[in-house]
């Protein structure tokens, strides 16, 4: 099943998403053949990283929780809400979304 991590960055923690941004992009290559869809919620200038949304799939609800308390975000202590929802993807992406 995915699971859907809605999770919003405390205040005034930039620099820290900045300095565990690899170690975060390198767990995230741990599971990346099971990432639906992962990237960074933006402030309305479309630069100012405010947080993550990831869609992944895991067995259950336990393995969901315990890869996000592995997270390195989450350890650092960037987040200041974490969010995790079971997710059924109704409308599949068109071939040749504009990535980034």
């Amino acid at each position: 099943m995915i699971f859907v991590f809605h999770l919003l960055d405390k205040p005034g923690s930039a620099a820290l998403r900045e300095e565990i941004r690899p170690a975060h992009k390198a767990y995230l290559g741990e599971v990346a053949e099971r990432i639906a869809f992962a990237g960074p919620l933006l402030s309305d200038d479309g630069q100012t990283m405010l947080g993550s949304l990831l869609a992944i799939d895991f067995d259950h609800r336990e393995a969901a929780e315990r890869w996000l308390a592995g997270e390195p975000f989450t350890r650092a202590g960037v987040y200041e809400k974490r969010s995790v929802l079971p997710f059924r993807n109704l409308w599949p992406q068109k071939a040749g979304f504009p990535a980034p």
